[in-house]
């Protein structure tokens, strides 16, 4: 019969178990750096705990932004983790496939110069804004000095747009002019402008999926009344499309809507990959119609395969996953694919548009047809309801769910309203959900206060 030694201690290892050990056994440090270091997998474990903290991402009906992604992305992402896409001669062939995004993305918004297109990728949206307005200035700018005339107080015509343009303004001084937004409208409107533009204005920023209400401005009847204008006065006005939502959809849902390069005061567009382009976060996009557009004081040039590369960025390192997933979704769906999922979200919004609207106490603003999958609303009567948006968005968060209220921009700030995306990943049978959900959630605010009685407790 075998003989077995067993040594007996009283120092038992508790360290297998990753809610025993000494990262979990404290409160994680939250402004010095611990002395020692730790268990990879319990630190991994004890942020993924705190991290559930965050709301649910496909929940986040806010957010334009991609929440979604299949695992080829996610692989292609890790593999390109340590990629820095700044370092186009240590890394060629992500630089190869970023230009090969730009010539797409070119082709596919009209753009008239073919190979000789510009543009670049950026941290996102906000940033090729940036870039857009850049440019404009310069060459404003440039023409100004040529004409011997003053260059110190350059502005920029548009509606209501996202922050990043009031940042624009700031940072690169120039005089931003928001126009008021019209009651019954849903953005800029053409015989708005001749009261704003000037001899210097640098551009008008005309935005293809309005933040506040998901709609369309009217960028042909835009450049119309831009050539109008410069008719009557003689000024040659610019216009900048912030296409950081539509840019990805207008070509799919909407292919005879005249918004790009087609029209040709349009200068540069810029998009978002990160948001219906359903790239991961975050990837951005700018495009200028030709290659002269964008001043060459603005471009540096870097070694890149034995030759120069220009490159226009605010940004510098960064990782080169995002721009290798936006070429692969390209490749994924191609034009029929994002048209379907296009489609699919626009029917959506659509449905979701109908059962708002029969509610009752909503008013719709914008009911998903003709620009972004998407709605919006406010209530019918404000005054005499017995609840706000904001007190339905705090309702809905109590399941989970982020649904935006917030007051419209100047002249209609007094408008509150509420908003939902639908975006890829965001299926008809949890829009469903949401519209029960908002159900009860009218039946509480309406209603009388239910009693200590008639409240369910938990049961074990």
């Amino acid at each position: 019969m075998a003989l077995h030694r067993v040594k007996f201690t009283e120092d038992i290892d508790d360290s297998s178990d990753l809610f025993v050990g000494p990262v979990s056994s404290q409160a994680l440090p939250k402004d010095a750096m611990p002395e020692a270091h730790a268990r990879p997998d319990a630190v991994y474990e004890a942020i993924h705990q705190e991290l559930s903290l965050d709301g649910n991402a496909a929940q986040n009906l806010a957010t334009f932004c991609t929440t979604w992604s299949e695992d080829q992305v996610r692989r292609l992402m890790g593999e390109c983790l340590d990629k820095n896409v700044i370092d186009k001669d240590e890394y060629p062939q992500t630089a190869a496939i970023e230009s090969r995004c730009v010539a797409i993305l070119a082709r596919l918004w009209h753009a008239p110069g073919g190979h000789d297109t510009m543009g670049c990728s950026t941290t996102g949206s906000s940033e090729a804004a940036m870039l857009g307005g850049l440019a404009l200035k310069w060459r404003w700018r440039e023409r100004r000095k040529a004409e011997r005339r003053p260059y110190d107080r350059p502005n920029l015509v548009c509606g209501p747009v996202q922050v990043c343009w009031e940042k624009f303004a700031r940072y690169f001084d120039v005089e931003l002019r928001q126009v008021p937004l019209e009651r019954g409208a849903t953005g800029l409107r053409p015989h708005q402008l001749e009261q704003y533009v000037d001899e210097n204005t640098i551009g008008v920023v005309a935005i293809l999926g309005v933040t506040f209400t998901c709609d369309y401005e009217p960028v042909k009847a835009l450049a119309d009344e831009l050539d109008r204008i410069q008719a009557s006065t003689g000024l040659d006005i610019p216009i900048h499309v912030d296409a950081a939502s539509g840019g990805f959809i207008a070509p799919f849902l909407h292919p005879e809507l005249p918004w790009d390069f087609l029209v040709e005061r349009v200068v540069s567009i810029n998009s978002s990959g990160h948001k219906y382009g359903m790239a991961p976060l975050g990837v951005g996009w700018i495009i200028w119609r030709q290659p002269e557009l964008l001043p060459k004081d603005l471009i540096f040039y870097v070694d890149y395969l034995g030759g120069v590369m220009p490159t226009f960025a605010l940004n510098f390192s960064r990782p080169g996953g995002e721009i290798i997933a936006q070429y692969y979704l390209f490749l994924r769906l191609g034009k029929q694919g994002y048209r379907q999922i296009a489609e699919a979200c626009a029917a959506t919004a659509q449905y979701l548009a109908e059962e708002i609207a029969a509610m009752g106490p909503f008013r719709l603003l914008y009911d998903g047809k003709g620009a972004l999958p998407a709605v919006s609303y406010t209530l019918k009567d404000p005054a005499h309801a017995p609840f706000s948006l904001f007190d339905l968005s705090d309702q809905l968060r109590m399941r989970g769910w982020q649904v935006p209220s917030y007051h419209l921009p100047a002249d209609q700030q007094d408008t509150v309203i509420q908003r939902v995306m639908i975006r890829h990943g965001i299926g008809r049978d949890e829009i469903s959900l949401l519209v029960t959900d908002l159900r009860h959630a009218l039946a509480r605010l309406t209603g009388a206060p239910a009693s200590n009685a008639e409240r369910t407790a938990f049961h074990h």
